[in-house]
């Protein structure tokens, strides 16, 4: 099953009395490029992370974002560094002297402040914020496969539809070259001209050949057939499965060009409207 380099999860743990949370967002890219926003505490840390992400996301745009704030659940217990709060109402002292109508600090933004609640050293972040993250990747993950199972099955179906369009194809190919060779006759014959046999036919063979469109019928069948295959890996496939849709564009477009009347030039839009759509959708897999 593939997955779709679309995708959304977070998650949280708290390292009393911090609460960690990731939010992570993947798109689409060529490449695997990975963003981390951290809190300056976490940046010796970041290769590490960067090597997490690295190890489960093969492809895409991910943006990782981790934050910090104080645990609602164990704020009402939580130490206070009293010298930080004696700097902050020095600091409000001295600005109030300058601006008499500036409002004082509320408890909340106190609460909030950089310092003010006690938090374990960085050491012991670490690891958790890490534990933490490996479950926002798992949930990122299952998040991909669901969208690259609805991608699949869209895939599938277009897949299914240009197969009937070859089959179509098919009989019209059988009966293209004596469908020519009724109409050249049926020319020169309202001409009232008397044409070469061996002549005639040396035409026909030629126009066989520029009419005849049974190899590219046949590539076209080939490549829905690993299309197929592929979809049903358990492995990034995005690259593969883009290389073959422009395979399947090359063939419609020469099926187009050959085509020798309305039915069969009806096909070859029919099948090159839904590659364009499955070559939409690839874009997606990872």
């Amino acid at each position: 099953m593939p997955f779709s380099m679309t995708g959304f999860a977070g998650a949280a743990v708290v390292v009393t009395p911090i609460e960690l949370n990731w939010e992570l967002r993947s798109v689409n890219h060529r490449y695997l490029d990975l963003r981390l926003r951290l809190p300056d505490e976490f940046r010796p840390a970041e290769p590490q992370y960067r090597d997490v992400i690295a190890a489960t996301v093969r492809r895409g745009r991910i943006e990782c974002t981790l934050s910090m704030r104080a645990s609602a659940a164990e704020s009402s217990t939580a130490d206070v560094d009293t010298d930080t709060l004696a700097g902050l109402a020095s600091l409000q002292d001295t600005v109030r002297r300058a601006f008499p109508d500036a409002q004082p600090f509320g408890v909340a933004e106190l609460l909030r402040w950089p310092g003010v609640i006690k938090a374990p050293e960085f050491g012991a972040l670490v690891e958790p914020a890490g534990v933490c993250l490996a479950d926002a990747l798992e949930k990122l993950k299952r998040s991909r496969r669901r969208e690259g199972g609805r991608i699949a099955a869209m895939l599938a179906e277009r897949c299914d539809a240009i197969a009937a369009l070859t089959s179509d194809v098919r009989p019209l190919i059988a009966n293209a070259e004596q469908a020519w060779r009724d109409k050249l006759t049926e020319r020169l014959g309202r001409l009232e001209i008397q044409a070469n046999p061996e002549r005639l036919e040396q035409e026909l063979v030629l126009v066989a050949q520029r009419l005849d469109v049974s190899e590219e019928v046949d590539r076209l069948d080939a490549h829905i057939a690993e299309i197929r295959d592929v979809l049903g890996r358990d492995e990034p496939v995005g690259r593969r499965l883009d290389f073959l849709i422009q395979e399947l564009n090359r063939e419609a477009n020469t099926l187009a060009s050959k085509a020798h009347d309305a039915r069969l030039t009806r096909c070859a839009v029919d099948i090159k409207v839904l590659v364009e759509q499955m070559r939409e959708q690839v874009q997606n897999l990872e």
